[in-house]
């Protein structure tokens, strides 16, 4: 039985028809009202066809632009020197150019930044016909960009507070300036791993009796608040210690009694010290010191005759950790030309710069380092390693803390 025009009308011919009359009307509708603008330029840069969405940005009408205006003429200065000296000369060598980010010039005078990607469209011989761009807005993301900036700005403020903090914390923690003792020379550095953490590292000399003086130098295990709080307990406990009995090995059980006490829960908190005595000895322009220490690297004596070697304090346990710890204790002279060297291990755990970043520096190397500078002065040894210091650069990932105790020679040796 043969088929009515509506059933043609449905059948697969008419259908055929729908569908490619529905996706010409889809694809004009696709391309004036894309989430994105177009718009086709000659290739001198007049404007040949533009979308709705883009006049729509821009405040434009279709009349206003089509035929007249030049591309260029939408951008702001800046952008139309850019388009003129790198734009275009890119795009006619490569043939296409994307994600370059211009300014737009909107019709009220407003700015639109937008992303462009264009390309040059060829005929069946090769030859360039015109130009197709398409234009993203990026108010969105210059906002994101905008808050971005202003979150890693604030971020930047917020670290340097802390650095100041912490530098301000760490100053408190040290004395401002070490004690005149007559008959010596004494000299101190602290070196800060990371300005963004207060390390546990301190030192002092002080008065005791008349004619007697005391000097520590420790260090807190970890880093940050909790080892500051750790450090100040123990500096002011050494030095109260030690008026109330300055032997050398009754002040650190005195402190190791004291931290066990406080921090023996679940966050024990420990440190190593050595602590000394310093007294006068003789007319010769001598010193005698008694030095104990409490699981503290050896302390370095570098002698006037130009020997140097670490003074044995074998078997000193941390303190903090026992309720009974076990310190070390070992006596000497200094002698005029004699220099005793104290510091904490950030120096000989620094990661060498010449052996890579899996070695130490050691306690080898800084012995030899020693021996080189031997006789020396606290001035010369403390300036000498600081330089050594600095040639470690980032290989120093812990706070370094050093005191040098020097009998100077007499004048009259000096000049020899």
């Amino acid at each position: 039985m043969p088929r009515t025009g509506d059933e043609e009308q449905g059948g697969p011919t008419g259908e055929r028809a729908q569908f490619s009359a529905l996706l010409e009307d889809s694809a004009e509708d696709l391309y004036e009202h894309a989430p994105c603008g177009y718009l086709s330029t000659l290739l001198d840069g007049r404007i040949a066809k533009i979308n709705t969405t883009l006049l729509d940005w821009l405040g434009y009408r279709r009349d206003d632009l089509v035929g007249s205006w030049h591309f260029s003429d939408l951008l702001t200065v800046g952008g139309r020197l850019y388009h003129e000296t790198h734009f275009m000369p890119l795009l006619r060598m490569q043939g296409e150019i994307s994600g370059i980010a211009l300014e737009l010039k909107a019709a009220d005078g407003s700015r639109l930044p937008v992303l462009v990607t264009s390309t040059v469209k060829t005929g069946g011989d090769g030859q360039p016909l015109l130009i197709r761009t398409t234009l993203f807005d990026a108010r969105d993301r210059r906002a994101y960009e905008t808050e971005l900036l202003r979150a890693r700005q604030e971020a930047d403020r917020e670290r340097e507070r802390l650095q100041t903090l912490a530098t301000t914390l760490q100053r408190t923690l040290l004395p401002p300036t070490l004690v005149n003792v007559p008959g010596l020379d004494v000299s101190a550095h602290y070196h800060i791993a990371s300005v963004d953490e207060v390390g546990g590292d301190f030192y002092d000399l002080f008065p005791l009796t008349e004619g007697t003086w005391g000097m520590f130098l420790g260090d807190v295990c970890g880093k940050g608040a909790a080892a500051a709080a750790v450090t100040s307990l123990a500096r002011y406990t050494l030095r109260a210690a030690a008026v109330y009995d300055p032997d050398p090995a009754a002040v650190l059980a005195n402190l190791n009694t004291v931290l066990h006490h406080e921090y023996n829960g679940t966050e024990p908190r420990f440190c190593t010290v050595v602590f000394g005595l310093l007294t006068p000895d003789g007319d010769q322009g001598g010193f005698r010191v008694t030095l104990a220490s409490g699981g503290h690297p050896p302390a370095l004596l570098m002698r006037a005759d130009g020997t140097a070697d670490y003074l044995p304090t074998p078997g000193g346990q941390l303190i903090g950790v026992l309720p009974d710890a076990h310190i070390a204790t070992t006596s000497l002279r200094l002698d005029p030309g004699d220099t005793l060297l104290l510091h904490t291990d950030g120096l000989t755990e620094a990661h060498t710069a010449i052996t890579g970043d899996k070695d130490r520096y050691g306690d080898d190397a800084l012995l030899g380092f020693a021996r080189v500078l031997a006789p020396t002065t606290a001035t010369h040894t403390v300036t000498a390693i600081r330089d050594l210091l600095n040639t470690f650069g980032t290989g120093v990932d812990d706070d370094t803390a050093v005191l040098a105790i020097n009998v100077p020679r007499p004048p009259s040796e000096e000049q020899q």
